[in-house]
């Protein structure tokens, strides 16, 4: 029926979404995202996010707006190219205030992040109960405890605030250009070697880099397990990540036999991460360090085997990937104290567990 002269026009709903940091963060608020946007259709969702993480959301179609958020040093990783330029903390508070959200999802856990959206005024802020700031909310959440995935503690916010949740799995988006920009670099590394006539050629991804060194595998352990892959002849090893892992990857070619290291290409600083997305999706297998690569594998659909040390799988490991560790009695510690055992879950996860696990779920050589 139509809508009378007289009867007030309800304004569209405005939303705004707060998880700014890393990848791996980010992509996994894709099934809140999704689940948000199926009950409220109609409502403007922004979101807010760190300017380089924040890429991998940029074509999601369950947001409306990408704000960028860098405010300080300690986020300066995130924006290494000055993509944005820095900007204080009291002109987001303003910025937001202008924008008249009705509701602030805040899924960071920082007091900072809910002191934001309190001075910006948004009537309703729902978000975890963490770091005292409980106060600042008007719905607090208990963050879960130990075991729940972070996926799963994101959709728990949607169902304290009574939003039906149907679904948990990522997803993935990039455009033309950036597949065609990912498969001439996978054509030109294919061109560069020669693989056996009639065999298909098989791509692995293999990540051992991480703004974290505690996550970091020892470079005797990535040469034995690169050696494995390569001992298949049609293989082709190809590293992903910012310009300066480049030099971590040469010191591992430069340890193998010369006939393997033409088999072994490093692509650093060539991909921007929806480019890397797009990559990542012809890949046969990607093994690597807890990271946000990983994460971006995972939301691709590629199997991944991920090798994780001091941080608990079970809450921070790829959607549907296989996880190895090394199952001492001090793991998973969080990084919440320094390491009296000089990181002993990462340099005693033995190459052969991680083989023997990517013959089993990948079915790999």
């Amino acid at each position: 029926m139509p809508t009378s002269p007289d009867t007030p026009v309800k304004p569209r709903q405005r939303i705004l979404v707060m998880r700014y940091r890393f990848i791996g963060d980010t992509l996994l608020t894709v099934p809140f995202l999704r689940n948000l946007r199926a009950a409220y259709p109609d409502a403007q969702i922004d979101m807010l996010v760190a300017p380089n993480s924040g890429e991998v959301l940029r074509d999601c179609p369950y947001i409306d707006e990408l704000l960028m958020f860098d405010t300080t040093r300690k986020h300066r990783y995130e924006n290494p190219d000055g993509q944005t330029q820095r900007r204080s903390f009291w002109s987001y508070v303003r910025l937001l205030k202008q924008r008249r959200y009705d509701t602030a999802f805040v899924l960071k856990r920082s007091f900072s992040s809910a002191g934001l959206a309190f001075l910006a005024g948004i009537p309703e802020r729902i978000g975890f109960d963490t770091e005292g700031r409980g106060w600042l909310l008007t719905q607090r959440i208990p963050y879960p405890a130990a075991g729940i995935h972070e996926v799963d503690a994101f959709l728990s916010v949607l169902e304290a605030a009574k939003i039906p949740v149907h679904d948990r799995h990522l997803e993935s988006w990039w455009k033309p250009a950036e597949a065609e920009i990912a498969e001439r670099l996978l054509r030109a590394s294919s061109r560069e070697v020669e693989i056996d006539s009639g065999m298909q050629a098989k791509h692995v991804v293999l990540h051992l880099t991480s703004s974290n060194p505690a996550k970091q595998w020892p470079l005797s352990h990535a040469k034995a397990l690169a050696e494995w892959l390569l001992s298949e002849p049609n293989c082709l090893i190809h590293c992903l990540g910012a310009p300066s892992d480049a030099n971590s990857y040469r010191d591992l070619r430069k340890q193998l036999p010369l006939g393997l290291q033409q088999r072994m290409h490093i692509h650093c600083g060539q991909l921007n991460l929806l480019e890397s997305m797009a990559f990542l999706h012809h890949m046969d297998l990607v093994v690597g360090v807890d990271s946000g690569t990983l994460h971006m594998a995972a939301a691709v659909g590629v199997p991944v085997v991920a090798l994780f040390g001091p941080v608990d799988e079970r809450k921070w490991a790829p959607l549907d990937s296989k996880v190895v560790s090394n199952p001492i009695g001090c793991r998973p510690c969080n990084l919440s104290s320094r390491c009296p055992h000089d990181f002993e879950c990462m340099k005693g996860l033995q190459p052969d567990a991680v083989i023997e696990t990517i013959k089993t779920y990948a079915g790999f050589i």
